[in-house]
């Protein structure tokens, strides 16, 4: 039998929620597409909740993490700035070495020999 350790972290600024795997996902989705109402799509998500959540994290955040511009004849759209794209690297990065600790941790207390 193998064990599995499970665990989810998020970033809090202010005791709120500034960032997790959610809107980490959101953020890339933004990335991808440049629109945020093509990133809520592709998460199925609705335009209100994600642009709810982008409102949140930038007004949370030190820095603005999306900046956005309103449609016009090509259309409006959203990219992730600078501070956008180190935040969601760090706390991917973040997250891996916490994932990778956490299987060391389970391997040395689980499977030791005494």
């Amino acid at each position: 039998m193998k064990y599995k350790i499970k665990s989810r972290i998020w970033i809090e600024a202010d005791d709120n929620i500034l960032l997790g795997e959610g809107r980490v996902a959101l953020l890339k989705a933004i990335e991808e597409t440049g629109s945020l109402s093509k990133a809520a799509k592709t998460l199925k998500m609705s335009y209100k909740k994600a642009w709810s959540l982008i409102d949140a994290l930038n007004s949370r955040a030190q820095k603005p993490v999306v900046t956005t511009s309103i449609g016009g004849k090509g259309g409006g759209g959203a990219e992730l700035t600078d501070y956008g794209r180190k935040l969601v690297n760090a706390f991917e990065t973040i997250n891996k070495n916490c994932w990778e600790f956490l299987d060391q941790e389970m391997k040395k207390q689980l499977y030791h020999d005494f």
